[in-house]
Formats: C-alpha cells, sequence, structure tokens
C-alpha cells in the first residue's frame, strides 16, 4: 500500500536523478570524444560467440536521459490521473518495465540483446493498450502487437544473415555492409518501418490511443515509436549509398503527407496528436534516408519534449470535460484552463516550428537541409504540403478546443484542480521552450552551412503562415455555414481514413484466409472427414463401450447365454 500511494513520488526521484546523470555522462563523453563497450559472451556457436552486448557513447547517454526526464514527468503526472484507477500500481509496474525495456534498446548496439528490449516494447505495449479492458482495446492492441510483430520477424531473420559476419555487432560492420548485403538493410529497414508505423504500416499508430493518456504521452514521444527511428540511425552508416534510401524517402514523405492530411479531417482530440507523431516520424525518417542521422537524432529530441507535453495536456482536457475527446464538444477552454491552454499553445506552436521554441531549431533546419539537398520534386511538394498541412490542422485543433465558443453540456464542471498534473505540465513545458536551443549548441558544436535563394529561404515561413491562415479562419468561416464536404463524400472519406490503411489492415488482410478456413471447415469438419474421422470414430466406440457395460452389469442372463455359447462352440470343435 505505502508503494501504491507514493509509486509516483519515487519514481520521480529515481528517474529525474538518473536522467540528470546520463546527461551529464553524455556531456563527458562528447567532450572526450569517447564510448565504452561492455561485452558478456554466453556461449560460443560455430566460432560465433554470443555476447550481450552494451555501449555507452553520447548519443545513448543523451536519449536515455531525455526518456527517462519524461518517463520521470509522465509518471509523476500518472499519480494524479490514474489516482482513481484500482490497479494503480499494476499500470505503474508495466510503466516502468516499458521504460527498461526502451533503455535496453538504446544502449544495445547488438542484434541479440537489442531482442530484448524490441520485444518487451512489444509485449509491454500490448499490455498497456488493452489496459481498459474493453472490445475496443482488445482491437486495438491485436492490431499492435501483430503490426509490431511483422517488425520483431525482419530483426530475426537479420540476426540470422548477420550469422555470416561472425558476430551480431551492426556497428563493427558499417563499412563493410555498406556495399554488400542487401536484404539486410532491407529487413532492418522493415523492421524500423513497423515500429515507426511508416506506410503500409500507419494504421496501428492512431489505434494504439486506446491506451492512458500517460502512456500515450510515453509511447507516442519518446518510446515505442522512435524504437525504428533510433535503429534507422544506428545503422545509417550501413544505408548510405543504397537504393533503400531512395524508397525511404518516398515512402517517409507519403506518410507525413499522409498523416497531416488526415488529422485535418480527424475530430478526436488524441488522434489529431497521433496522427502529428506520424507526421513527424515521417520527418525524421525522410532527413535520415537522406543521409543526415544527427538532424534526425536532433528533432527526435525535441520531438519527443513538445509532444510529450502535448498529450499530458490533452489529457489534462479529458479529464476535466468528463472523458470527452470529440474537439467539437470542447470550446472555450481558454477562460477556464488558462494554465493548461498556455502549456496546450506552446506544444502545438513549438510542433508547427513557431521561431525560437524547441521544434523551430529542428524542423526548420531539417527542412532548409532537405532543400539545399539532391531530392526529387515530388519529395519536394511533399515536404512543402507536409509543412502547411501541420500548421493547419494545429491552428484548426486550437480554434475548436481553445478559442470557439463553448460547446461543452451544462454538467461538465471543467476547473485545473490537479496540481500533480498541472507540475508535470509546467516541467515539461520548460523543455519545450528551451530544450531546442540547448541541444543545438550540444549536439551541433559547427554548424550547418545552408546556402539557398531568397524564395527557398522564406517559402517554409509562407507556406506555415498560409496553413495557420487555412486551419484557423476557414474553420471559423465553416462552423457557421453548411458542410461543403459532404458533396464530395468519398474524397473525404479516402483522405480521412488514412487512405483506408485501418481497412486494409483489418478487414482485408485476412479476408482470403478466412474464406478458405471457412471453405476448409464446412467440407472437412462439417463434411465427410468428420463422419469417418474423429466425430464417426468417437461414435463406434461409445457403441463398443455400452456392449462392454453390458457385459459388466453382472447379469445372470448374460452369464448364461455366454455358458450356452461356449457349450455349442466345444461341441463342434471336438465333432
Amino acid at each position: 500500500m505505502m508503494w501504491g500511494a507514493y509509486s509516483h513520488l519515487v519514481s520521480l526521484v529515481f528517474l529525474l536523478f538518473s536522467a540528470l546523470g546520463f546527461i551529464l555522462f553524455s556531456l563527458v563523453s562528447m567532450s572526450l570524444s569517447s564510448s565504452y563497450v561492455i561485452e558478456w559472451e554466453l556461449f560460443s556457436l560455430n566460432s560465433s560467440s554470443v555476447v550481450v552486448t552494451l555501449i555507452y557513447d553520447w548519443v545513448s547517454f543523451l536519449f536515455l536521459g531525455v526518456v527517462l526526464f519524461i518517463s520521470s514527468t509522465v509518471m509523476y503526472y500518472s499519480g494524479d490521473y490514474m489516482s482513481g484507477d484500482k490497479s494503480y500500481s499494476r499500470f505503474m509496474y508495466l510503466v516502468f518495465g516499458f521504460v527498461l525495456s526502451m533503455g535496453a534498446l538504446i544502449i544495445s548496439p547488438n542484434l541479440i540483446s537489442i531482442l530484448l528490449g524490441w520485444d518487451g516494447l512489444g509485449l509491454i505495449s500490448y499490455v498497456l493498450v488493452i489496459y481498459y479492458q474493453n472490445e475496443k482495446s482488445a482491437n486495438a492492441g491485436m492490431l499492435t502487437v501483430l503490426s509490431n510483430r511483422i517488425g520483431d520477424v525482419g530483426i530475426l531473420l537479420s540476426i540470422s544473415l548477420f550469422f555470416m559476419l561472425g558476430g551480431w555487432n551492426f556497428i563493427f560492420y558499417e563499412s563493410y555492409l555498406s556495399g554488400n548485403f542487401l536484404l539486410l538493410k532491407i529487413l532492418v529497414c522493415v523492421a524500423a518501418m513497423t515500429k515507426s508505423a511508416q506506410i503500409p504500416f500507419s494504421a496501428w499508430l492512431p489505434a494504439a490511443m486506446a491506451a492512458p493518456t500517460p502512456v500515450s504521452a510515453l509511447v507516442h514521444s519518446s518510446t515505442l515509436v522512435t524504437a525504428g527511428v533510433y535503429i534507422l540511425i544506428r545503422f545509417s552508416g550501413a544505408l548510405s549509398g543504397s537504393c533503400v534510401q531512395s524508397v525511404l524517402l518516398i515512402v517517409s514523405c507519403l506518410t507525413m503527407f499522409m498523416a497531416g492530411l488526415g488529422a485535418n479531417f480527424e475530430f478526436d482530440l488524441k488522434k489529431i496528436i497521433a496522427l502529428s507523431t506520424l507526421s513527424q516520424l515521417g520527418v525524421m525518417v525522410s532527413i535520415l534516408s537522406l543521409g543526415f542521422a544527427d538532424l534526425a537524432f536532433f528533432h527526435l529530441l525535441t520531438h519527443a519534449l513538445f509532444k510529450a507535453l502535448l498529450f499530458m495536456c490533452a489529457g489534462m482536457v479529458i479529464h476535466s470535460v468528463k472523458e470527452c475527446q470529440d474537439i467539437r464538444n470542447m470550446g472555450s477552454l481558454v477562460t477556464c484552463m488558462p494554465l493548461t491552454s498556455v502549456c496546450m499553445n506552446l506544444a502545438n506552436l513549438a510542433l508547427c516550428g513557431m521561431p525560437f521554441l524547441a521544434g523551430f531549431y529542428s524542423k526548420d533546419l531539417i527542412l532548409e537541409v532537405a532543400f539545399m539537398s539532391e531530392v526529387n520534386i515530388f519529395s519536394f511538394f511533399l515536404y512543402v504540403l507536409s509543412t502547411g498541412l501541420t500548421v493547419c490542422y494545429t491552428f484548426r485543433l486550437i480554434y475548436y478546443s481553445m478559442s470557439s465558443f463553448s460547446n461543452m453540456s451544462s454538467v461538465m464542471i471543467v476547473s485545473e484542480n490537479h496540481s500533480k498534473m498541472l507540475k508535470g505540465m509546467m516541467t515539461l513545458s520548460v523543455g519545450a521552450v528551451t530544450s531546442g536551443c540547448v541541444l543545438a549548441w550540444v549536439v551541433f558544436p559547427e554548424f550547418y552551412m545552408i546556402c539557398l535563394s531568397v524564395s527557398l529561404k522564406i517559402l517554409a515561413l509562407l507556406v506555415s503562415s498560409l496553413g495557420a491562415l487555412l486551419g484557423y479562419i476557414v474553420n471559423m468561416v465553416g462552423s457557421s455555414t453548411s458542410l461543403k464536404t459532404v458533396k464530395f463524400y468519398s474524397y473525404t472519406m479516402f483522405a480521412s481514413s488514412m487512405w483506408f490503411m485501418p481497412i486494409l489492415s483489418t478487414f482485408s488482410a485476412p479476408r482470403w484466409s478466412l474464406s478458405s478456413a471457412e471453405s476448409f471447415f464446412k467440407i472437412g469438419d462439417k463434411g465427410w472427414s468428420e463422419y469417418f474421422g474423429g466425430e464417426g470414430g468417437f461414435g463406434e466406440v461409445m457403441k463398443g463401450s455400452i456392449y462392454l457395460q453390458l457385459s459388466q452389469d453382472n447379469m445372470i442372463m448374460v452369464y448364461m447365454k455366454g455358458f450356452f455359447i461356449w457349450i455349442i462352440v466345444v461341441f463342434f470343435i471336438f465333432i
């Protein structure tokens, strides 16, 4: 009981001091240009040693520090959000196990040891998604775990291919892998695409919103969905110069465009933020496919901080309006929840790339480097459109939830009386404002040289301004007029349903196997095989057992009949 009452405080102190320690170690490792690798050999097989390897360099230290910092605020936030839950202690243990799995993945440069964290993330995420134990959560959890199992198979096959190299420490073979082993690169990229929900594995990420909001703040900011990007960052040296990078660029650009388009039609508050996560994952993978792994890592860290804040603000809003998640039923929250509105707008503006907030330093640099790189015209237009769509759905969310007329019912008593939740949000707000410039000084000791024309230089700002105008004014005008999208229902349905990806991932994927199984069931189990097989054999055995039972009932008639039958048999034998 004592642990259940004070678990959020214990977690806050332990994780926060651990985070500060790892960030300090990262600065020391960066200043000394040193890294440490620890190997523990389990056994040797055919000259290949099966080892558990841990790597401690500035990348793993810094990422661990950010993950533990966000985890500390989320677990403290959970102390208020989940306080009325009957299984509060179990929830805290699950979240702590989730953080440990992510830590095991971060410090593992070995495919054998990385599988522990990789599978731990998949298993615990399934348990957390089905936490509320209803049909919707069960379906979402099954879609999540089955989608991620595809990536697990890719990791397992990669382990078998690495067997040819004599070891599984992929950081030692980057230069050797750069020109060979195309199948290995494809398997690693498929595994990363499933974890980071790139097309065609995007359907599970919005479905995972069935988990409690503190879990979403952790999963969709710095743990599960970033695991795939982190693996690609570690494999970036091996992927350079291969055709896999071109495929990754197209897939990631389509993912961020699809997510931005879908978020503009979504009305579920948590799903809008989930789709924004999907869009930012596309940004990370796209710049990584262009060969700038350091920029992808930089955006990974800044995005984790303001996205966790955005989910925590959404949880505060949902908690205060009696668990309603439809933004059309909110409105005018800025008057009754001013502090939450300030934190939420900080996170939203950081997501849009507002100058001098965290997202600006990473996102603007990524866009300018992408414009300066050798990208095709298709990817260029997807970059520009996705940037505008991000600002558009963000200001649409601000209009519907913050500044429009109140659409809440009279029974909704909205207030900010959750002190622990507010303290967690305010702590992350500092990170959402200052982390961009601080991490830019740390990660980039030397500045990027950007050479762009004036039109390309102001293009990101122009598209963002246009997106903000469309997102706010068009929705403000549209809320008082008739809905025009009904006239184009088929196109609207296509755009709003993530290009029918949830339908393709659920109903269409098992259609052939289920129809074949139904035919086999009718022909086999309900047909001749059942008559001559299990059911028929069971009937014959039951009939024989009836006769056997009659012979064992000690009836005089049975004994007399048996006696006369044996007399007749003996008579015929001797004759």
